[in-house]
């Protein structure tokens, strides 16, 4: 794979989609429909999957293609693949709570080595370089033209005062028993992948998840904080979770900066 290549389509159409989604986001109204497992999809999530998903076809007609919005695709099985979720954060998408993101991830041998996290009503953007190593760009962003990038990399934790972010939309009391296993200074809450971000940026320490996700939830923003030193394993004996599996379907896991001492489940 030409890794700078990928970085610059994933990017671009990262950009792509969330331009057509925040035109969405800024109308009156717009279409909700109900999925089959009875999650909600808009008008918003089919648009930016049509862009990313043409834009990779085409630059990438070789590499499978996984995409949450078809459904034919999840019967997909290959050793590398793109997977990709064109707007996660659905439910804060249509209470317009902004914690929703494009993400576009590569998968090789089960791990997510490339990736793009976009969060458009944030103005934040997270990607791995060819290299791996993870960056921030500052916007406003353009299309063939890279803003400042800054590079990022996970706190070292006090282990006494640990912050930790959880899901806004998804909050439960599982999770609320595993958290009281650590010391906690404060507590934040986001939507979508932008937890796996804000670890990667060492704005919180842990984010640990006790609930249903898919791979294409999970793949970029795991990519992101790869590539900025940290790890996501699961729930139940900390090993490292994989991609590839079958149904696409994620156990429960934890994603955090390796210098947080583990609590078991």
């Amino acid at each position: 794979m030409d890794y700078d290549k990928l970085i610059t389509v994933m990017r671009r159409l990262a950009l792509d989609a969330g331009d057509r989604i925040m035109e969405i986001y800024g109308a009156d109204d717009f279409d909700v429909k109900v999925k089959s497992d009875d999650s909600p999809v808009t008008e918003a999530d089919e648009a930016a999957d049509a862009i990313i998903s043409a834009g990779l076809r085409t630059a990438f007609p070789d590499v499978a293609l996984v995409t949450e919005e078809q459904a034919t695709s999840h019967s997909e099985r290959a050793d590398t693949f793109l997977i990709v979720d064109p707007l996660d954060g659905t439910k804060e998408f249509i209470h317009r709570r902004g914690d929703f993101t494009v993400n576009i991830a590569y998968v090789e041998s089960g791990v997510p080595t490339r990736g793009v996290v976009y969060a458009p009503a944030k103005g934040r953007m997270f990607f791995t370089q060819a290299d791996g190593t993870s960056v921030e760009e500052e916007g406003p962003f353009e299309r063939d033209t890279l803003g400042a990038l800054r590079p990022i990399h996970v706190s070292k934790p006090d282990n006494g005062a640990l912050m930790v972010v959880a899901s806004k939309s998804h909050r439960d009391q599982a999770t609320d028993d595993y958290i009281n296993k650590y010391a906690v200074k404060d507590m934040k809450s986001a939507g979508s992948s932008l937890k796996f971000c804000l670890i990667a940026t060492g704005e919180a320490d842990l984010y640990p998840r006790v609930g249903r996700t898919m791979e294409w939830d999970t793949a970029a923003g795991h990519a992101v904080l790869n590539g900025a030193g940290g790890k996501v394993v699961r729930f139940d004996d900390h090993t490292p979770l994989m991609y590839g599996k079958d149904g696409y379907a994620n156990p429960f896991f934890i994603a955090y900066s390796p210098d947080v001492a583990l609590k078991s489940a």
